[in-house]
């Protein structure tokens, strides 16, 4: 096998945690509406079933890079495999609201370790020249493991609706928020066997002084020349590093670390402030409220899920020859340009229902509670759900909330989803995958366990807020006000990243250590 064929398929198994990472992660969009009418959940439980993964996911950075330098990062992923195979089946077999946050937690603590772990696991495995694709195929397999969960789930929907003998038998229908969840088990397994088949890390061996078995790996990827060199360069930096005190968390904050720290917080905000994981968790609710109905949405999601996956591939092909920066300014530009129209677009639209309308919606409506609402313009969301809790009660409104809202909604459901491609777009070409390219690139050698695990905690912790709180946001704030805060935030981080964020592309792990950290 040669060299660049070995190290591309060791950082596509390890990066198999990133697909788990984004299945894990989106699937539950699917399952929202449902379990929220199951266990007949308020807003901000229905925010807490779907952040209570990230919740434990911030807990669980806070000790996988230090348990990585002890065990290892290929002994930590595998305990992360573990993790979310129970996850899946819990999630699955669930009875209660209780036991179904209990186990997306514990899915949570896989999320956390794999999530920094494996591009740190790839960055210290790849040459400097091609480290910016192989890192990004970690966010390459997170697309595509939010991309499968958003087909899953629309391909569960279909078949609870049909007619087939097997499908009727598997119960699709009745069990179709399970089914979601519990057909993340078969990924899990083939990470967990996957890690059985790749080595160690060269740099966490020549931590552990494991020489031989660091420089028989190093070349596997390398020229026998290159790999002598990288071998010398990684033990003089640990040598150098050797004598000094166990590092703390405080070292973080010591002056020659201060523009690296300040980057990976300001970045690890940026990347979840601008509502990513809002359109990501919650991509069929958003859908939905443009009035195109429930099965719509979901194939809407769908597209979402494609046009990530496409941009991450772009990504992937330009970061090296583009560099980390410009491919930053180009897609952080984007995300705010499209939340700033979702907020124009929102705004705009009203909200009326027609006598000939009214007949169409479910029987379970009451169509005489809603003649008083009949042929009255709302001006936003907001007004008309008030005002259908009001007439019909919150519980069949909340029920009904998508037929209702397509029988009244006047609004441009095209530009909404061209904006919401175009957003997914341009994070996805920029703020997904380089963000962890950046992280696993900027700290020193000595450090990088401790400070990802730092800033990926911040990450996490602001993925949790953001998630916790939208469709707490929809209910209160309306979705114009929701995305015109997600747009003013992202242009903030624009002007950061034009003026502070530093190029990394083409330097060694050793060099960036040298020009950063000094």
């Amino acid at each position: 096998m040669g060299k660049n064929k070995y190290i591309f398929v060791v950082s596509m198994v390890v990066a198999l945690g990133g697909f788990l990472m984004g299945f894990d992660a989106s699937v539950i969009s699917g399952v929202n509406r449902f379990i929220e009418i199951e266990f007949d959940l308020s807003k901000i439980e229905l925010g807490w079933a779907v952040a209570s993964l990230t919740l434990t996911a911030t807990l669980s950075m806070l000790v996988a890079g230090p348990l990585s330098d002890k065990i290892g990062r290929k002994r930590v992923l595998s305990i992360a495999a573990i993790l979310y195979t129970i996850s899946a089946i819990g999630s699955a077999l669930a009875p209660s609201f209780i036991v179904l946050v209990i186990a997306r937690m514990i899915g949570g603590l896989g999320v956390g370790a794999s999530l920094i772990i494996a591009p740190m696991y790839i960055a210290e495995m790849a040459p400097p020249k091609i480290r910016g694709s192989l890192v990004s195929i970690n966010q390459l397999n997170i697309v595509l493991g939010i991309s499968v969960a958003f087909f899953t789930n629309y391909m569960v929907l279909q078949l609870g609706q049909s007619d087939m003998a097997w499908a009727q038998a598997l119960q699709f229908d009745t069990y179709n928020w399970r089914w979601m969840l519990g057909l993340e088990t078969i990924p899990a397994v083939l990470y967990f066997i996957g890690l059985f088949f790749v080595p160690n890390s060269p740099r966490w061996l020549i931590m552990k002084e494991e020489y031989d078995y660091a420089l028989s790996i190093l070349s596997k990827i390398n020229p026998k020349e290159t790999a002598q060199e990288v071998f010398s360069a990684v033990k003089k930096s640990f040598e150098a590093e050797k004598d000094l005190k166990k590092r703390t968390l405080t070292d973080l904050f010591k002056p020659a670390l201060k523009l690296v720290l300040l980057v990976g917080v300001v970045i690890g905000i940026l990347q979840q402030i601008t509502g990513i994981n809002a359109v990501f968790f919650y991509a069929p609710m958003i859908f939905e409220q443009t009035g195109i109905g429930t099965d719509a949405s979901f194939v809407q999601a769908i597209l979402v899920g494609l046009t990530n996956l496409v941009f991450t591939v772009l990504a992937i092909l330009f970061i090296d020859k583009v560099g980390r920066k410009p491919l930053l300014i180009f897609g952080v530009s984007g995300i705010a340009l499209c939340m700033f129209l979702l907020s124009y677009e929102f705004n705009n639209a009203t909200y009326t229902l027609q006598p000939d309308t009214v007949t169409e919606l479910p029987a379970e409506i009451n169509q005489q509670q809603l003649s008083a609402m009949v042929g009255t313009v709302y001006d936003n969301d907001l007004d008309y759900k008030r005002a259908l809790s009001e007439t019909l009660g919150e519980d069949v409104a909340q029920t009904y909330e998508s037929q209702l809202i397509t029988t009244a909604a006047d609004i441009n459901a095209t530009l909404i989803l061209i904006c919401i491609l175009g957003f997914v777009a341009s994070f996805a070409i920029s703020l997904g995958p380089i963000m962890w390219v950046l992280f696993s690139e900027i700290f020193p050698n000595y450090i990088r366990g401790l400070a990802i695990s730092f800033v990926g905690v911040i990450n996490s912790a602001i993925s949790f807020g953001v998630q916790l709180v939208f469709p707490w946001e929809l209910a209160n704030f309306g979705s114009s006000l929701t995305f015109l805060i997600y747009g003013v935030f992202a242009a903030a981080g624009l002007l950061f990243i034009i003026f502070v964020v530093p190029e990394t592309k083409g330097k060694s792990l050793e060099e960036l250590e040298i020009y950063l950290a000094k």
